[in-house]
């Protein structure tokens, strides 16, 4: 830690709740400070939701979609937080973390990759699994349905880094 600053973690979210879903741990870490860039422009309801988000958590940083890395964020210094581009079915969390991927490959940054819809072989449970799930419901209630009877978005998470 540099001068009693917390290490900035990029957390890039191709849609609100997938940094829940895939990075709770990572936002709840109080020795973290999380920077979330959306990717996706979304409906207004959704964006509202991704704001609530500061008062849920309020040392996080938040960019509101972003189709790049705004290039302030860039730091050899920082961890970067990515889909995974091969685990994850989702065209765009892919696309995404084909960026990460490529982010890796050139730079050489240390970039994590997650999973949303679990069915990664890196998968663990998460410690507080109905912290997690009113944390998704206090801030996304328009997509509650989601897991409402699928556990494996609040009981899992899971991170990798591929080596090159």
């Amino acid at each position: 830690m540099e001068n009693g600053k917390k290490p900035e973690v990029i957390i890039v979210a191709p849609h609100p709740d997938d940094e829940i879903i895939g990075c709770y741990s990572i936002l709840k870490n109080k020795d973290l400070s999380p920077i979330i860039i959306y990717t996706e422009n979304v409906s207004n309801e959704r964006r509202e939701e991704a704001l609530k988000l500061k008062t849920a958590i309020p040392n996080i940083k938040i960019q509101l979609f972003q189709k790049t890395i705004p290039g302030h964020f860039l730091s050899p210094f920082n961890t970067y937080y990515f889909p995974d581009p091969y685990f994850e079915v989702h065209p765009a969390h892919r696309a995404i973390g084909a960026v990460g991927e490529a982010i890796m490959r050139e730079s050489h940054y240390n970039v994590i990759f997650y999973n949303v819809n679990m069915q990664a072989p890196y998968i663990f449970e998460v410690p507080k699994p109905f912290d997690k799930k009113s944390m998704l419901n206090k801030v996304y209630p328009s997509q509650k349905s989601l897991w409402k009877n699928e556990a494996k978005y609040y009981l899992f998470e899971g991170y990798c880094k591929y080596l090159i």
